[in-house]
């Protein structure tokens, strides 16, 4: 599949926004002490990676009511569903100039019911031609991504035979279906039953 850019110019991958919040000072400090430990931009995209993968967990995985949406809340609240930490990667690897993107996937139970979006972030490490997904929703029995740039390590593959969709389209802040849930939402048990089914 061909990732295709919502903006042409890569600046609005860099950019400030309500969302990925990079210029806050909780965001700046977390890049700053990863990149201390992985100065290059591709030991730190992994690194970062790593972190928010690891170190935030999903909110459904621990039972967390709370809804985030924002870099900062993320990372402060150290919860967030995948499309809140998906927002707090893109705003570490922006945090250090490293183009990234939100990207999304429809997916379904095992007999295609039930669809709903899932959140992906894309990156564009100097001298890449090509933009990388990663997933950071959180490991956990049956789901094993890893940070990649070649063959991809998603939590899951799309199967298009159950309706499941790979969207091309790299935005540069949440898509309006997915921060309107979110930002909607007093609760996670609540987002659970509004989020997003197609974009």
């Amino acid at each position: 599949m061909e990732l295709v850019q919502q903006y042409p110019d890569i600046s609005a991958y860099l950019a400030v926004g309500e969302a990925v919040d990079h210029d806050h000072p909780l965001v700046r400090e977390v890049a700053a002490r990863l990149s201390a430990e992985h100065p290059d931009a591709y030991s730190y995209a992994e690194a970062a990676f790593a972190y928010v993968r690891d170190t935030i967990p999903h909110s459904q995985d621990s039972g967390d009511p709370r809804v985030t949406w924002r870099a900062s809340d993320v990372l402060e609240q150290r919860t967030g569903v995948c499309y809140a930490k998906s927002v707090a990667y893109a705003a570490l690897l922006r945090a250090r100039s490293v183009p990234a993107a939100l990207c999304y996937q429809r997916l379904a139970e095992d007999d295609g019911t039930n669809p709903v979006i899932h959140g992906l972030v894309a990156l564009l490490l100097p001298g890449e031609r090509d933009w990388a997904r990663q997933d950071v929703r959180g490991n956990k029995p049956g789901v094993d991504a890893r940070f990649s740039l070649g063959e991809e390590r998603l939590a899951w593959t799309v199967r298009p035979e159950l309706g499941e969709v790979d969207y091309p389209t790299l935005y540069a802040e949440p898509h309006p279906a997915v921060l309107g849930a979110l930002r909607a939402a007093p609760d996670r048990p609540h987002l659970w039953r509004t989020l997003p089914t197609e974009l």
